[in-house]
Order: C-alpha cells, then structure tokens, then sequence
C-alpha cells in the first residue's frame, strides 16, 4: 500500500492543477490564493501567449522570453497590492507591452550611441607594398645633399610652407625652390635606377 500512496497523491495533484489551470484559463483567479499558487496558475495558461505578443512586439523571441519572465516575477513581488485579482492577467498584458517598450527605447539608444566601425584596413599586401615603397623612399632621401633632403623633409614631411621652410633653414624662398626642384629630381632618378 505504501508504494501506491504516492501514485494516488501525484494523482490528485495533477487533477488539482488541471483544475487551476482550467479556472485561470477561464479567467479566474481567486482572491484568497496566495502569490506562488496564482502565479503558478497563470503562468501555465497564458505564458505562451504572453511570449507571443512580447515576441510580435520585440521581434525577438529570447528577450519576449525575459520580459514575459521579469513580468510575472514582479506580479508575484507585488500580488499583495494587487486590488483586484481578477484583472490580474490585465496586470500582466500591461506589464509585458511597457516592459517591451522599455526594451525597445533601449534598443534604439543603444543603437543611435554604437561605436563607429574602425576604417577599411589595408591588405597585408598593400601594407608590404607601401612599407616597401616608404623604405626605398628614406634610401633615396639618404643620398641627398643635407640642405636638399632637409628642404624636401620640411615641404612634403612637415607641410610647410616655402616660406616656413625659409625661416627654418635660413635661406631665401629662391634657394628653397631651387634646393626642391633639385631635391626632386634626383630622388626621382635614384628611385628609378633601383625600380
């Protein structure tokens, strides 16, 4: 007998759940259930639907799983103050638009202050080419007359101006002209011999 005791006491539970279940599918809740069992009710019956409109508003089945989930713990935080326990599936149909509404205003904050994405990287090609390039230029630059490569490091390195580079070096604008002109052709013929 003892072993048939807990089939015949599981028995009963399950015809008591089927029976909460089938009053809250109804819409009834009664008033002097405590939070778990009311909740518990309600969660069986309209969870899935519940899901489904948080899921139609979120476009996001996983976060209508939370919400629907943070809905109904705060329903059973705050069963107590509930006046009337017959509205309590209202409760949870507000709870879930405004939590999705939350979600959503989250989402678009989050979205309008996303980081940029970095830049278009070069290739490692492009990088070895150009490492390259930069190399045979500083090798050309190397063979220069030192007034000649420091006109063309102020010009094309530093950026200034035919006048600044007067100023720096001490030199008339005419010698920067012609220390530049110089500059550049024999870098090309040395860059051309090695090419």
């Amino acid at each position: 007998m003892t072993a048939r005791q807990p089939e015949e006491g599981s028995a009963r539970q399950t015809k008591v759940t089927e029976t909460l279940v089938a009053n809250a599918a109804l819409g009834a809740v009664s008033a002097d259930w405590d939070a778990d069992r009311a909740v518990t009710v309600l969660y069986a019956a309209h969870y899935r639907s519940l899901v489904r409109l948080a899921a139609l508003l979120l476009r996001d089945t996983a976060t209508a799983e939370e919400v629907v989930q943070d809905s109904f713990v705060a329903m059973h935080d705050g069963w107590r103050r509930l006046r009337d326990n017959d509205k309590a599936l209202s409760y949870l149909r507000q709870s879930v638009v405004n939590r999705s509404r939350s979600v959503l205003r989250h989402r678009v904050v989050v979205d309008r202050n996303a980081p940029k994405p970095p830049p278009d990287m070069p290739s490692a090609e492009q990088g070895a080419i150009i490492l390259l390039e930069r190399s045979a230029v500083v090798t050309a630059l190397r063979t220069l007359p030192p007034r000649q490569r420091e006109a063309l490091v102020l010009r094309f390195y530093g950026d200034l101006s035919e006048a600044q580079i007067a100023a720096a070096m001490g030199i008339s604008k005419g010698a920067v002209k012609s220390h530049t002109a110089r500059a550049m052709t024999a870098l090309r013929c040395v860059l051309e011999r090695d090419i």
